[in-house]
């Protein structure tokens, strides 16, 4: 055998009993970084697959409980959103508060409502949320609660800024209408009536409450040219929901995937 035959025995032997000796110290590293990324990726494909499980599993029972409200069982209702608000992802239990709120003023419960509307107001970190948490509170406080109690919840919404300007100021008209301040009625009324991005139905509400001022006495803008006077319509007939458009302002994340899965 040759000297450089010998030579290059002894090498390979030594770098085999250093890659032995490398593996033996750094093997448990080696393996339990590879597993540890294995799970990783397991964990994160897990957890995908939880979320839409459970907006799906979210979504099902919130449709359910609507249509049980729709067929006007309101505590079976009421016991549906009240578990989805409890044990639902954030997305739909906010909803299900929403709807909690809602029932509560449809079955009477001026009182309730309110409170769960205030809370509503008080816990959401969404600053949309909250204003129409506020503003479907005063409508409720139109009739239950005076002029201040409407104001205290919307007072600071009327402001352009505020994409719910013309339902606050809505509802603060309402009140003093209630309270028979009728020229602080129509003061509102009229800011609803000449802001060009007020969206047609506040708009013809606010129209038909000026017509009906009008026709007490108070002067407001010409009530001939108001669209409600030209079609005939009583201020006092259903005018529709005061929060109409404000619906998105409360989708669920992942609603809508969830919905078409």
């Amino acid at each position: 055998m040759s000297d450089d035959s010998f030579l290059r025995e002894v090498e390979e032997e030594l770098r085999s009993e250093k890659l032995k000796a490398f593996w033996r110290r750094y093997a448990p590293f080696i393996i339990g970084g590879a597993v540890l990324i294995v799970l990783l990726v397991a964990a994160n494909e897990g957890w995908k697959w939880w979320q839409t499980t459970t907006a799906n599993s979210a979504s099902e029972s919130y449709y359910a409980a609507l249509d049980l409200a729709e067929d006007g069982d309101l505590d079976g209702a009421q016991v549906a959103f009240q578990q989805i608000a409890a044990e639902g992802p954030d997305g739909y239990g906010t909803l299900a508060r929403f709807q909690i709120a809602g029932l509560l003023a449809e079955q009477g419960d001026a009182e309730a409502a309110l409170a769960a509307y205030d809370e509503l107001a008080s816990t959401l970190d969404n600053p949309r949320l909250r204003e129409v948490a506020l503003v479907s509170a005063a409508y409720i406080a139109v009739d239950n609660a005076d002029v201040a109690a409407v104001e205290m919840r919307v007072g600071g919404l009327t402001g352009e800024e505020s994409t719910l300007r013309n339902q606050a100021r809505e509802a603060i008209g309402l009140a003093h209408y209630r309270a028979e301040d009728y020229e602080a009625a129509r003061t509102q009324f009229e800011a609803i009536a000449g802001d060009a991005n007020a969206s047609q139905d506040v708009q013809m509400r606010a129209y038909l409450y000026l017509e009906q001022l009008a026709a007490l006495g108070t002067d407001g803008p010409d009530a001939a040219q108001a669209p409600g006077a030209q079609m005939g319509v009583d201020v006092f007939e259903e005018l529709g929901d005061p929060l109409a458009g404000t619906e998105d302002a409360v989708e669920p994340e992942g609603s809508t995937d969830a919905s078409q899965q």
